[in-house]
């Protein structure tokens, strides 16, 4: 165990004041980078160590196991394995549950209550549906499971809503029906856990006297992504007589949209006015540079209570910004780097590709495969595996394909179709008995009139909307065909009714994969194609589907792989190399927080996220012209390029780009991209298509350099891509 002052011997003048403080209540303003989780750890050791307080009297929340664990880790290497036993860490979910256990009876629960996932409401309020004779078709269970759980974080019961709206009015009774049965048989959602320990403690005077009693010490980590029923959980465990100290940073509040309400941090100063705060300023991860405009940017927000990182590192490299001419440029660049960072000694793992929507990640992840360069996506699934594209695929394999059993099981009853377990069953054994697909299996049952007429017609209609999407996309494009059968299948309807941010990523990602068919069939569609292994030709749709599964092929974990990620999934996570790409007003801030203020500050504390992940090195990038769900778009630059420091910047754009640091220009949506002066009139230019006597032809996708050195990089259609330099290259413009 260590001593009292060696808990304080390597903590800095900030963090020595948090982890000593006598104040009742207190905040930490912790920025990024500040060593808020040594601070929390140290201050429970010096409440054990120094003011001898009992480990049970310790209450300490944070956000995630994964964070749970390593603070549980940390504070036995402190205070040792023995003496930490009789703390409470965890999640706010996992505390509330233990204590649900503790105290069932007194909480109307049975001993041996159950607790469900999403998965488990849905299939309940389906339940409710069909009691009620509610046509899902027209009502969403998931909808109406996101906002059960939406009140339930508002701390609300169905009697205390008030109906805005039809669809609340039908949802209010759901939810009252919803809980009723979940009481009766003893099942508790993950919103329910919170609802029901804070209830229990508004109810029971002697529960909440003996929480009185125990938890003597409370510390919340990540406060500015707490919601309204965990802050008033955490108000009444205190009481009046617990110490409490929150750490969080309101700059990095990016969880609105699942319930986090920043507003907390500035509630709990108004409760209680004689709140210390501490801040953490000096950070230890980032130079100077990358702090310098972090901190230009998120001084643009309004409601934030106010810091200022600084670190003694030096101030490292300036911040590259790359303005690209399309997205593929944009990704080629970003690419290169990497390449360029790899060669000089980085290992791929410190490389992390930051983008706004999930969406984005495909161009990059066809980028990185050309290169033959590891990449991993970061708490999602690659592209061509999200599930939404591979239905869609599914869907377009079976059309040309009858005989493709994966991409019929597929697509079958997805949507809902009514064709149920038996049907499929006995389907599947008359496609065995006569070795025919299943397909062929079910124009046989229909022709014998071997099936019930529910079971028969059930099939019908599928196999008749398939010929029907046939008929109408047949002599189409194939991303015109993906288009028309997201629409026609029903996928669209499907995915739009699925509530929240993962319902409008679906639908992000299914425009994203009409936009890589489009630019798949324009690099191809004069190109001849042969099957490397067969030698057969193949069509632009064959090739593309062939292109789609190599793909999303299983891959080797490597450690030591490029991440690519969402800004919101790099909370939390550091890494020397840090590229933040699809810096465009519409993609990042995105379109739909353009009329909010407050979502737009949001928007900017995403950014701030982005920014302050970077440990040595950090690009910011952008594409003139954006192929993006489908449609070229010529966007701005992010308004919040406008609001770094212009010498922090080092900025490579071409001829024809705009450049940033024209701030008065680019800032005035009225005026179009004003161009740089040409310093090289002779023809060569993006998008320019030139012939070369060994490579045949090829289209330049990039320009770099000047004079005697300026080199161009050149996609030969039987070659690959390849740079050369110009004045050496003997290039025929076309």
């Amino acid at each position: 165990m260590e001593t009292s002052q060696s808990l304080l011997d390597e903590l800095n003048t900030e963090q020595k004041n948090a982890t000593t403080t006598d104040n009742q209540y207190t905040i930490v303003l912790a920025g990024a980078g500040s060593g808020k989780t040594r601070v929390l750890v140290h201050r429970i050791a010096w409440l054990c160590i120094e003011k001898q307080y009992s480990p049970s009297s310790i209450f300490a929340v944070t956000f995630t196991n994964k964070a749970a664990a390593e603070m549980q880790e940390r504070i036995q290497a402190l205070v040792g394995e023995g003496y930490f036993n009789g703390m409470w860490v965890g999640t706010f979910h996992g505390l509330s549950h233990r204590l649900l256990r503790m105290f069932s009876e007194q909480a109307k629960l049975p001993p041996n209550f159950q607790l469900i996932d999403t998965e488990d409401q849905v299939r309940l309020i389906k339940r409710i549906f069909r009691e009620l004779k509610i046509d899902e078709k027209q009502w969403s269970a998931k909808q109406c499971a996101a906002f059960i759980s939406t009140q339930k974080e508002k701390g609300l019961r169905a009697d205390d809503i008030v109906p805005e709206d039809p669809k609340q009015v039908m949802w209010q009774r759901i939810y009252h029906d919803y809980q009723v049965i979940c009481d009766k048989l003893g099942y508790l959602d993950f919103s329910e856990l919170i609802l029901r320990t804070y209830e229990l403690l508004c109810q029971n005077q002697e529960v909440l006297n003996y929480c009185h009693r125990r938890f003597c010490n409370i510390l919340i980590d990540e406060f500015q992504d707490t919601n309204k029923i965990q802050y008033r959980l955490v108000k009444k465990l205190a009481g009046n007589t617990a110490n409490v100290m929150i750490v969080g940073d309101d700059d990095q509040s990016i969880y609105s949209w699942r319930g986090a309400n920043a507003d907390n941090l500035q509630l709990f100063i108004n409760d209680y006015p004689e709140t210390e705060i501490i801040r953490l300023e000096q950070n230890y991860r980032s130079t100077n540079n990358i702090l310098d405009a972090a901190n230009k940017l998120i001084a643009q927000n309004s409601k934030r209570l106010g810091k200022n990182l600084w670190t003694d590192s030096g101030d490292g490299e300036q911040i590259l910004l790359y303005i690209g001419y399309n997205d593929i440029d944009e990704a080629r660049f970003v690419t290169g780097q990497i390449k360029k960072r790899h060669q000089e000694g980085d290992n791929y793992s410190s490389c992390a590709i930051l983008y706004r929507s999930n969406a984005q990640s495909r161009i990059f992840e066809d980028t990185l495969l050309q290169a033959g360069l590891p990449y991993q996506i970061y708490g999602s699934i690659r592209f061509y595996e999200r599930q939404e594209v591979k239905l869609a695929l599914a869907y377009l394999r079976l059309l040309h394909d009858h005989n493709n059993d994966m991409a019929f099981e597929a697509v079958i009853n997805t949507p809902t179709r009514g064709i149920g377990t038996i049907t499929l069953d006995r389907v599947r054994t008359v496609a065995k008995q006569h070795s025919i697909s299943l397909w062929d299996a079910c124009l046989m049952l229909i022709q014998t009139n071997a099936l019930s007429e529910r079971q028969c017609s059930g099939l019908s209609r599928f196999l008749d909307l398939m010929e029907f999407i046939f008929d109408k996309v047949e002599s189409q494009p194939v991303y015109k065909q993906l288009d028309m059968i997201i629409k026609l299948s029903g996928i669209l309807q499907m995915y739009e009714q699925e509530p929240g941010i993962k319902g409008q990523s679906r639908l992000e990602n299914l425009e994203e994969l009409v936009s890589a068919a489009e630019q798949f069939h324009h690099s191809n569609e004069n190109t001849i194609i042969q099957d490397n292994e067969t030698g057969k030709t193949l069509t632009v749709l064959e090739s593309f589907l062939a292109y789609t599964s190599l793909e999303s092929r299983d891959v080797i974990n490597e450690q030591n792989s490029i991440q690519l990620m969402t800004l919101h999934s790099a909370k939390g996570l550091e890494f020397d190399n840090v590229f933040i790409v699809g810096l465009e007003d519409g993609v990042f801030p995105d379109q739909r927080s353009a009329q909010d203020p407050e979502k737009m500050e949001e928007e900017r504390r995403l950014a701030y996220v982005g920014i302050t992940r970077a440990r040595k090195r950090l690009t910011l990038s952008l594409a003139q012209i954006r192929r993006l769900y489908g449609r070229e778009e010529r966007n701005l630059p992010s308004r919040f390029l406008n609001e770094l420091p212009v010498d922090a910047l080092n900025e490579i754009s071409h001829q024809d780009f705009i450049r940033v640091s024209d701030r008065k220009e680019y800032n005035d949506p009225k005026k179009s991209y004003p161009k740089k002066a040409r310093q090289n009139d002779d023809g060569y230019r993006l998008g320019r298509k030139v012939l070369h006597s060994r490579f045949g032809e090829g289209t330049i996708v990039s320009i770099d350099g000047d004079g005697d050195h300026r080199r161009a990089q050149i996609a030969f259609v039987n070659e690959g891509i390849k740079w050369l330099v110009i004045k050496l290259a003997n290039l025929t413009l076309l």
